[in-house]
């Protein structure tokens, strides 16, 4: 062939190209492709592979190449539009045609250093659906095989590598369809678009297009390992590869194929497991009819039915009630790659921490937002009522049942439901705590629903499952006056439509930022080797169990290890933790820049917000984060030199201000500070035993910090890859390093400090973070006094505590009004159950050895002695 170029460039009509402009520049477009195709490039020559043949995917792909100053593409197949064809193949080659075959045309264009665009396939027409009957089934014809065989001859003459880079542009978010719609005869099925249906999705979707790049195929190297198939044979594995990595990438966007929701549940009620429980209940009373009857029943209440209207009906709202109430969402894009990941090889169970209704949308935002397919979100049945109920299924929400003990078939029908769900490859979204949190802490892990998960990934063995722990944080909830009346006491309001519109005054306030962040995604094969437990055959329940706790307690430290310290998360934590009537704008500033050293030393991750580009605190935030506190009333904003009570009038936080927090509102502010707070357990327990006895020995400080944890087993998450020694020496040594301690004549003395805080004044911080729950145990260590009487239920005995709580508050026996909370009591009774100083037998009473009121004070005293020195 001749060095004389072929072929050019195309050059659109300045009309054309002024139209689709600016909606081509909306298509989301990841740098990672940029750069991989740059790289691709200067290594050898690139064939961008589509699947099926549009001119419309044809001139986005060229605008961007040509936005991006990458290759340009000097040749695409013909794109069956006649007069119109691009690339010199339009109304002057129809007029005076050239002698120039498609095959020259390639391997000119990649000859003199341009790229082209090859596509496989030819969506299927009309005729073809309505032989089929079916547009599903019709896999679009054969496009681009003598295209192909062009390539293998190029390469075997060719040093430098080709490299085919499929491409893939997902006009639309909303699923395929098992099965036919009326317009799919006329548009072509969503797989298998029309350029007419193309457009309309695009106008429809135009935010959430995206260009999709899967994994480049070398071309060299694979025919090195095609060496001996025949031609015919690697045209169609190549073709079939590069077909696999463009449907995976479009599915790691549009997730998997729908179907309608009554042939699901026929199709449920025949799985074998399922069936297999049916007939072992069919008795006298149960006919094997009836039985079916409940199962669809129960499907029907249960299954989720995501619908496209409802979801982008919820799109616009949530964009406008998010603006409204939040300050924005955060997360890492490291996250959101690792998730898009994990998507594309697996199907993937999303664990994300529970402490607001909001968590039922953040992940969906989220996803929505970064193009990742919506999960189904496992909610309580609570939730499920009109109209929200209806919403929230049509949205992607299954509704299960609080309790289902002793219901097998109830069980069995949720079982097959999941293992549906994951066998179909939707990624599915629980909650691990099982209920919300009140308190800001994590609650410990149930395992019901997890198991049932873990069994279905087990059966499903040609997809792997992956596990997501996710961290959820708020500045502030939304729900902080309800938990506050439930933390001092009060019962749970039921979840009805007519408490919602009661909130519409949450509009008035903003509640700061989200967070989300995302842990290691753990597999069961890691989980299961880390037991050395084999994954064959079926497992003896000892060893299932031990994968679901195992794998549970992971999900729950990895939430823990990526929390965001967050603007609202480090004020508060400041706030609560000195002993000042107020604290001055200045003073939080210094504290919280101290405290923030530490996390960072820690390796605690921060919310973008709180720092600057230089890694140091965004002073701003903390003023918003005060400002957002007292905008919701929790802290009081004083100018001394502002009126006789020195309120200030405006209300702005600033230099110059004070501030003060409410003592009825600490309960609230309690929640923030919470969020962060097992940064800190292991020294705030070291500072603990330090600043609350003479003794001061190694030995005795080393057995007092065990005593303590021992007694706050059921109130933090401990690590639980260490024995307690081995925790108690890195912690020991980490704040040795940091100069808070130090080792004289055997003793653990204060040592010198850091950025300008002596270690005994870094001591008194830590432990001032834990006051609060060693005053919540002392004041139900008294409350043991009521079971003199007789036993009482849980309940009741909490009841009474929590009423003389408040009287030791307001009589100054203990300093934090956080300390009257109900979950904390709660936790003290369970506790003092393990230590055995009651018995639990559906009551408490008082175990023999601590029956009398002078053994109840031992408690107590004990107890007490492990609050600081010069603490009420």
């Amino acid at each position: 062939m001749s060095d004389r170029e072929l072929t050019r460039t195309y050059e659109p009509n300045p009309v054309l190209r002024a139209v689709y402009r600016p909606f081509f520049d909306k298509i989301q477009v990841d740098e990672a492709w940029v750069a991989a195709v740059r790289d691709l490039a200067a290594r050898g020559s690139v064939v961008y592979v589509l699947r099926n043949l549009n001119f419309i995917d044809f001139l986005a792909l060229d605008y961007l190449t040509k936005r991006y100053g990458l290759p340009r593409i000097r040749f695409v197949n013909d794109l069956r539009l006649w007069i119109l064809n691009p690339l010199g193949k339009g109304w002057l080659n129809a007029l005076f045609p050239k002698p120039i075959t498609a095959r020259e045309e390639l391997e000119d264009a990649l000859s003199h250093g341009g790229s082209a665009a090859l596509f496989l396939k030819r969506p299927p027409g009309v005729f073809d659906a309505v032989a089929t009957g079916r547009t599903s089934n019709v896999r679009g014809r054969t496009e681009g095989d003598d295209l192909v065989r062009t390539l293998f001859g190029m390469q075997a003459r060719a040093e430098r590598p080709i490299f085919l880079v499929p491409q893939v542009f997902v006009w639309s978010r909303f699923p395929d369809t098992r099965g036919t719609e009326p317009f799919d005869f006329l548009l072509g099925p969503r797989e298998w678009p029309s350029p007419a249906r193309t457009i309309a999705q695009f106008f429809y979707n135009y935010r959430h297009v995206e260009l999709k790049l899967g994994e480049p195929l070398d071309l060299k190297a694979f025919l090195a390992g095609a060496n001996g198939l025949s031609e015919t044979t690697r045209v169609r594995r190549l073709t079939y590869a590069v077909l696999r990595r463009l449907e995976r990438e479009r599915r790691s966007v549009i997730g998997p194929a729908e179907k309608a929701p009554e042939r699901v549940r026929q199709e449920i009620v025949r799985n074998p497991r399922l069936r297999a429980v049916i007939d072992d209940l069919v008795d006298e009373r149960n006919s094997r009819y009836a039985l079916e009857i409940r199962a669809h029943e129960m499907l029907r209440e249960l299954q989720a039915t995501p619908e496209r209207t409802t979801i982008k009906g919820l799109e616009v709202l949530f964009d406008r009630v998010f603006q409204r109430i939040y300050a924005g969402v955060e997360w890492e894009k490291s996250d959101i790659d690792r998730l898009r990941h994990a998507a594309r090889d697996g199907t993937l169970v999303l664990l994300p921490s529970h402490k607001s209704h909001v968590d039922y949308l953040i992940l969906s935002y989220v996803f929505n937002q970064q193009n990742l397919p919506l999960p189904l979100i496992a909610a309580g049945d609570n939730l499920n009522f009109f109209p929200v109920g209806g919403i929230f299924r049509r949205g992607g929400a299954f509704f299960i049942r609080r309790a289902f003990r002793g219901d097998r078939l109830y069980a069995a029908v949720v079982d097959a439901y999941v293992r549906r769900l994951l066998r179909d490859g939707y990624p599915i979204e629980l909650f691990m705590e099982g209920g919300r949190s009140r308190t800001g802490k994590l609650l410990p892990p149930k395992f019901g629903l997890l198991s049932m998960v873990i069994d279905a990934a087990l059966s499903v063995s040609e997809r792997p499952t992956l596990f997501a722990p996710v961290s959820i944080g708020y500045e502030q909830v939304i729900e902080a006056k309800s938990y506050e009346r439930e933390l001092s006491g009060g019962e749970k309001a039921k979840e009805d439509a007519a408490g919602l519109l009661k909130s519409r005054d949450l509009l008035r306030h903003r509640y700061g930022r989200i967070s989300m962040q995302v842990g290691q995604i753990l597999t069961l094969q890691e989980i299961s080797a880390e037991l050395g437990i084999r994954l064959e055959g079926p497992l003896p329940p000892a060893k299932r169990r031990a994968i679901v706790t195992r794998l549970g307690n992971r999900v729950m430290d990895e939430i823990n290890r990526v929390t965001a310290v967050t603007p609202g998360s480090l004020t508060a934590l400041v706030l609560l933790t000195h002993r000042q009537r107020g604290l001055s704008h200045e003073d939080l500033l210094a504290r919280a820049e101290r405290v923030l050293g530490v996390l960072t030393r820690m390796g605690a991750r921060t919310s973008p917000a709180l720092r600057t580009e230089t890694g140091a605190l965004r002073r701003d935030s903390i003023r918003e984060a005060v400002q957002m506190f007292a905008d919701t009333e929790l802290v009081r904003i004083h100018l001394p030199a502002q009126g006789a009570d020195g309120r200030r009038s405006d209300g702005v936080a600033g230099p110059g201000a004070h501030y003060v927090v409410e003592e009825e509102k600490r309960l609230s502010l309690d929640t923030s500070k919470n969020a962060i707070i097992h940064f800190f357990v292991e020294r705030a327990l070291v500072a603990l035993a330090l600043l609350s006895s003479d003794d001061s020995t190694t030995d005795a400080v080393r057995e007092r910090v065990r005593a303590l944890s021992r007694l706050f087993k059921l109130e933090f998450r401990f690590r639980a890859d260490q024995p307690f020694e081995a925790i108690f020496e890195d912690t020991r040594r980490s704040m040795a390093e940091a100069l808070e301690i130090e080792t004289r004549d055997g003793r653990y003395v204060p040592g010198p400090g850091h950025d300008g805080s002596s270690g005994r004044d870094w001591l008194e911080l830590y432990a001032s973070i834990l006051v609060s729950f060693v005053e919540a145990y002392r004041i139900a260590a008294r409350g043991l006094l009521a079971l003199e009487r007789g036993p009482l239920g849980e309940k009741e005995l909490v009841k009474k505590t929590l009423a003389l709580g408040n009287e030791m508050f307001l009589a100054g026996e203990i300093e934090r009004r956080e300390a009257v909370s109900k979950p904390t009591l709660r936790n003290a009774l369970q506790a003092f159950a393990e230590q055995g100083f009651v018995l639990n037998r559906d009551n408490y009473l008082l175990a023999p050895d601590y029956a009398g009121p002078e053994a109840v004070r031992g408690i107590e005293a004990q107890i007490a002695s492990y609050l600081p020195r010069g603490s009420t």
